[in-house]
């Protein structure tokens, strides 16, 4: 199994906004049967992201298909991503981890 994992930094004021549309992701990794959460950091190092959206994918090829069409069509996808780049500071950080079943 692995872990997608991506850290988005936007300013505090939005915050909301920002939690609503990683939400919109969760409820698209459940439409398609994937476990996935949003993770709100309690502490952070300074410059750390203020949001997370973990889901988890049991091979690395549905990490291409969740990024290009996974919240519904590409156009759907596309136009999700506009709108969270509009808050964004900066590209968010894409980490992928396999997680160790021993």
């Amino acid at each position: 199994m692995y872990i997608a994992r991506f850290s988005y930094f936007v300013a505090p004021v939005d915050r909301k906004r920002a939690a609503d549309l990683i939400r919109q992701e969760v409820a698209a990794a459940a439409a398609h049967q994937m476990k996935a959460r949003l993770l709100v950091p309690l502490t952070r190092a300074s410059g750390g992201a203020a949001l997370q959206f973990e889901v988890e994918l049991s091979n690395l090829d549905q990490f291409e298909t969740f990024r290009e069409c996974g919240l519904g069509s590409a156009e759907e996808t596309r136009e999700w991503i506009e709108d969270f780049s509009e808050i964004l500071v900066c590209p968010p950080e894409v980490e992928l981890l396999r997680v160790d079943a021993e």
